[in-house]
């Protein structure tokens, strides 16, 4: 499951992975503009997301992580409603992992200046499906899951993340002097 975390409208993307394909299964919007108080939205974004877990059960969640604004009210109102879709997930021992907004948009365009809807033109030709977003915040979402599945089943990608010089040394020991 995708998340594109928003302090007016949060995304959802949800996929399912069959073999070796991403399937698409649904994705949309929690829509919280009506909602004026801050602390408001984020008891609402909590709530969503525990139905949304409760229905899809994830194995795992990609979250967009905010990204460099000039206002830091903003900033810090966005990492509070992450915050509380990341603890709705971990609340249930489902891992998290957060990527960048360019770091989601090249591995799904490979453009990291892709636009929104360059986006949604490519999860929908990645997925085989028509889709006909109301919010692009949805298909955000679903490029995060996509995304999360590229980066899982990268064999370069687990190569360079896999984490220590011990298990780098054990697996090359020809390279060792």
């Amino acid at each position: 499951m995708g998340i594109d975390p928003g302090t007016n409208l949060l995304g959802f993307g949800v996929i399912r992975i069959d073999g070796r394909n991403a399937v698409f299964v649904d994705m949309g919007v929690v829509d919280m503009r009506k909602e004026k108080d801050h602390f408001g939205k984020l008891r609402k974004v909590s709530e969503k997301m525990d139905g949304l877990l409760d229905t899809y059960r994830p194995d795992e969640l990609s979250v967009e992580s905010p990204f460099y604004g000039k206002n830091p009210q903003v900033m810090l109102k966005l990492g509070r409603a992450q915050g509380a879709a990341i603890t709705a997930a971990l609340r249930r021992g489902i891992p998290v992992t957060e990527y960048a907004p360019r770091k989601a948009k090249i591995s799904i365009t490979g453009a990291g200046a892709a636009s929104k809807e360059q986006v949604s033109t490519m999860i929908q030709k990645i997925l085989g499906v028509k889709l006909n977003p109301e919010h692009f915040d949805a298909t955000d979402a679903l490029a995060l899951a996509v995304c999360h599945y590229f980066h899982l089943t990268n064999p370069l990608a687990a190569a360079r993340s896999s984490g220590s010089w011990e298990k780098f040394i054990e697996a090359h020991p020809d390279r060792i002097r």
